[in-house]
């Protein structure tokens, strides 16, 4: 059927194949609009059956005090989502293992841009299923993986070239970050700068028509405004640039400190002698229990990134959850688990940030911003510094916050931050 299309779109109508890729990169950025927005609606869906359903029947059998003071069920949670992740991901598509990112490079660079259709579907279900129950990951990774799964299904579908196929991957990718960040330019920079590594034009053009389509979809249901709402910061004096520059340095051992233990919790979890299916819900498990005493390295952790934002959070706090949540995600993804590195990344982006803020605020008090401004430059630089793709970062925080005048020192801290990652 679709090929039969395809003959008489390019014989009887003569358009030319750079049109119909044009036409399919819309299609792809609505199917991926759309799918975020399902996506997004899956997680709330589980973390709705998980935590609130458990609650109340706590609530029922045992009382308000039980369900309420004694956590003793915590650790039961992200281990039974990973028990129900663990077949999907094990027997039924492996790609969805993991943050979704890197398979979607090999797919680019190795398999042609093929990517089963199949792991559109294991991937929402694995991944909304983790996030929904507690892991410790983001929603950004697996749209991502999904987007690029349904370019790559389209293309194959229409036959199309190799090359196309990967286009039509790479806007895929575009159009899941667009959706999932409100980011549109930050979305087409990923997608040439991680993905495709192309800028040429005829990459560029249908990259742009899939994130902008993405972008109007989700704006239609979710509404036009950023991730975060931030106050408002600005550079203080320009002797902060040289901190910034320090707090790059960090920021960059801090991104690799991550990296180095993801890799060594996966090795871990390999060599264990147990049924690959249930390692996930080892690893849910140990991060429930970790969960007991610093409940905020769970799913996302956005609640905890908006306190950071606006200096809510003590500077001993802070400290504890950057590396809280670096094993706590090491646990959920090193399993076997199904979900992204963006959310947990902007997380100990911005606990990192902001301990440096406070730090740095105490000791020059007249001449430095408010511990937020450095939480906000943060993000991006624990991004850049962890995905090695500085120009996306720079745009995710600076779309996902709507805030031009924190650029500058924003630029400084991501470019050192990647130089340093890169080094060690």
């Amino acid at each position: 059927m679709a090929q039969r299309l395809t003959t008489i779109l390019l014989k009887r109508f003569q358009i030319p194949g750079h049109y119909l890729l044009a036409i399919l990169a819309v299609f792809v950025g609505l199917a991926t609009g759309l799918g975020a927005i399902g996506f997004i609606l899956l997680i709330q869906y589980f973390n709705k059956l998980f935590f609130g359903l458990t609650d109340q029947i706590l609530m029922e059998t045992a009382g308000d005090i039980l369900s309420t003071n004694l956590h003793f069920w915590l650790p039961l949670i992200p281990m039974v989502g990973g028990l129900l992740v663990g077949p999907i991901v094990y027997n039924y598509a492996a790609e969805a293992r993991g943050h979704g990112v890197p398979e979607v490079m090999n797919a680019v660079a190795r398999l042609g841009g093929i990517i089963r259709p199949r792991v559109a579907v294991a991937k929402s279900i694995a991944s909304a299923i983790c996030i929904g129950s507690g892991g410790s990951a983001g929603r950004e990774g697996p749209i991502v993986q999904i987007g690029a799964a349904l370019g790559s299904t389209i293309g194959q579908m229409f036959r199309m070239s190799g090359d196309r196929v990967k286009v039509l991957v790479g806007c895929g990718a575009a159009a899941g970050i667009a959706a999932v960040f409100n980011a549109p330019i930050a979305g087409v920079l990923f997608s040439l700068e991680v993905i495709l590594g192309d800028f040429a034009i005829k990459t560029f053009g249908p990259v742009i028509l899939s994130s902008v389509f993405a972008s109007v979809v989700t704006r239609s249901y979710f509404g036009d405004h950023p991730a975060f709402a931030v106050p408002a910061y600005s550079l203080a004096s320009a002797w902060e640039i040289p901190l910034y520059m320090v707090m790059g340095v960090l920021i960059g051992g801090v991104a690799v400190s991550f990296t180095v233990s993801l890799d060594r919790l996966e090795d871990v979890f390999e060599k264990l002698k147990m049924p690959n299916w249930t390692k996930p819900g080892l690893g849910g498990l140990l991060l429930g229990i970790l969960a007991i005493f610093y409940p905020q390295i769970l799913a996302d952790g956005y609640d905890t990134i908006r306190l950071t934002l606006f200096g809510n959070m003590t500077l001993f706090v802070m400290v504890i959850l950057i590396f809280a949540k670096m094993l706590a995600t090491g646990l959920t993804l090193g399993s076997g688990n199904s979900g992204g590195i963006f959310a947990p990344s902007l997380f100990m982006g911005a606990a990192t940030g902001g301990a440096f803020g406070v730090i740095v605020n105490h000791l020059f008090p007249g001449a430095t911003a408010t511990p937020g401004a450095y939480a906000l430059v943060g993000m991006a630089g624990m991004v850049a510094g962890a995905t090695h793709a500085p120009i996306t970062a720079m745009l995710i925080v600076f779309e996902m916050t709507s805030d031009y005048r924190i650029i500058l020192p924003l630029m400084v801290t991501v470019v050192l931050s990647t130089l340093v990652a890169s080094k060690l």
